[in-house]
């Protein structure tokens, strides 16, 4: 395990979703156990971290994100035992281990709330979350209509202890999801323990989920649009970063200091930036994993991203996916390349061959970029979003609280295959039905599979992540753009420069530059041959490519946080 203390400025990091990664106890739900049994594949792929999403002990309202006891593993999942030896086999691997923290809400089931439903209304118990009369002359009303994350009402009405309609409380999500006043001191001091319960026992660093949503305005206006920032009702306070500010000195106060990830959904790149001044070391870069298949938009995306947070000195953070987002592969392949929560839906089709060279070519480009890079489990595999999950097994409360008109976030969570013919794909014991279904077709992109054929997406993954490792210009080098045509986003790191062609003619790539990795399997890597015609580099494709020389022109530096429309021919 390096020393360096900036690991976390370039690593990979690897999104475990527990549930679904490796069964080991044969019960059809992956543990950590099961992610122990996986730490030598996880090595072999080049990976620098992991990230768990929540492993506590959880009724799964929300995968996990109602927290009941951060101080106990699920024992679905293991034990505190099992955590305990997960993270140090995993350093023994070279790989770090990062938590989730989920400040805004707890579960429903967490002793705090059982508290708060027995206590009378105005007592302290009560005052750890945001209980309300409500609106109306009988109280009838809730007190706001603001919006839900998820869908439906942010209150729910509580039965007081004679059977009557008592006090609202709010949830910004689900029901099960209470949201927690962080006006009340109890609230700051149990999150600085929780932090510090899971840095003593060796893990790397935290990912803060909804980051932007704890405080909230205790005179309860309405959403009407209008408020300044800093002072939305219910995201993105300006209260928020005292708060951050305390972890930030929490987690620099250990020798290794530890990492704190952001979970942060703002449009405003500067009111993102925010977060990252002396609070979080890094927050996911959900701007570019949101934008279409667009050459002009990516560049657009990663200038933005690049000067916000140039402007507080922190690291970029990029990531094509999560537990979350529909697969890459799906996605990809749509009329509609975007992504967009309230736009998901039942029925759109989706072209997978498309979708998967595209992905592929995002994959090498993200690969590229300086800064640290986040891969989903079973994006390495090139695994689409399964659409077609029977409804009574469905459980993300984006498809309950929406009556069935929202698919959820099921089809990105199902487990992965890692070898045979037939489900369970070694997933599980033989014979063992796993919690969500897995399709049959997925034999063709078991790991095992995968790992003998080098033109796989796996294959693909492995190459670029011990190139990204071993190359010192992905490591440290700078970054400048390369002007080739509108329909290609170009740069140079040091002496390789990245070309991804989004659509357009195919570019023509000169035979005598040295071919380090390409998307499409039909590009092999090597020297080429000056006395050659020029290859093409095809649509939908990505090429790294060696140019130490600097014959590949770049973009003058004081223009290089924006995109140009000018273009530089390759010819000549």
């Amino acid at each position: 395990m390096s020393a360096d203390l900036d690991w976390w400025r370039t690593a990979v990091v690897y999104e475990v979703y527990p549930r679904s990664l490796r069964d080991a106890d044969g019960d059809g739900v992956g543990d950590l156990e099961g992610v122990r049994q996986a730490l030598p594949y996880l090595h072999s792929l080049g990976v620098d971290a992991l990230w768990f999403t929540p492993w506590y002990v959880s009724p799964f309202a929300d995968g996990g994100y109602d927290v009941a006891d951060y101080r106990a593993i699920d024992p679905r999942l293991g034990s505190l035992a099992d955590a305990e030896r997960l993270i140090a086999d995993a350093r023994d691997h070279g790989i770090r281990t990062i938590v989730d923290i989920v400040p805004n809400h707890v579960s429903s089931a967490h002793r705090w709330f059982r508290e708060a439903l027995a206590a009378e209304p105005g007592s302290d118990a009560r005052a750890r979350f945001w209980f309300r009369a409500g609106s109306g002359p009988d109280g009838g009303e809730p007190p706001t209509h603001w919006r839900n994350n998820f869908a439906g009402p942010t209150w729910t009405r509580t039965t007081d202890r004679e059977g009557l309609p008592g006090e609202w409380y709010l949830h910004l999500f689900d029901p099960a999801q209470p949201d927690l006043d962080w006006r009340h001191p109890d609230v700051g001091k149990e999150h600085e323990e929780i932090l510090r319960f899971w840095f003593d026992r060796g893990v790397a660093g935290v990912r803060v989920d909804s980051a932007a949503h704890i405080m909230k305005d205790p005179s309860l206006p309405e959403d009407d649009g209008s408020h300044a920032p800093g002072a939305h009702p219910n995201l993105d306070r300006d209260e928020v970063h005292p708060v951050y500010r305390r972890w930030r000195e929490i987690a620099d106060g250990y020798d290794e200091p530890r990492v704190l990830v952001g979970e942060v959904w703002l449009p405003d790149a500067e009111r993102f930036s925010r977060y990252l001044d002396r609070e979080m070391h890094t927050a996911f870069n959900f701007d570019l994993m949101t934008r279409g298949w667009d050459a002009a938009g990516f560049r657009d995306s990663i200038d933005t991203m690049r000067v916000a947070h140039a402007r507080v000195g922190a690291p970029c953070t990029w990531v094509l996916s999560n537990h979350d987002v529909t697969r890459p592969v799906t996605r990809y392949g749509r009329a509609d390349t975007s992504f967009a929560f309230e736009r998901k839906a039942w029925g759109v089709p989706t072209d997978l061959a498309l979708g998967t060279r595209r992905a592929r070519a995002a994959a090498l480009l993200t690969a590229a970029l300086p800064g640290s890079l986040y891969l989903y489990q079973g994006d390495e595999l090139g695994l689409p979003e399964v659409e077609d999950l029977p409804r009574d097994a469905l459980e993300d409360p984006m498809y309950l609280r929406s009556g069935g008109e929202n698919p959820g976030r099921d089809g990105c969570r199902v487990p992965i295959p890692w070898a045979g013919e037939d489900p369970p794909f070694g997933f599980s014991h033989a014979g063992v039905r796993p919690w969500l279904p897995q399709p049959p077709a997925w034999r063709e992109l078991s790991i095992e599979r995968q790992s003998r054929d080098p033109d796989s997406m796996l294959s693909l993954y492995r190459r670029a992540l011990a190139v990204r490792r071993s190359s010192a210009d992905l490591r440290t080098g700078g970054f400048s753009w390369v002007e080739l045509s509108s329909g290609v986003c170009a740069f140079r790191r040091g002496s390789l420069v990245s070309i991804t062609v989004f659509d357009g003619e195919p570019v023509p790539l000169p035979s005598a530059w040295e071919i380090v990795l390409s998307s499409d399997p039909r590009i092999p890597a090597g020297c080429g041959d000056a006395a050659a015609r020029p290859r093409p580099i095809p649509t939908d494709t990505t090429v790294w490519v060696r140019d130490p020389a600097g014959s590949i022109p770049a973009v003058p530096e004081t223009n290089n946080m924006r995109a140009r429309n000018g273009a530089t021919s390759l010819r000549g």
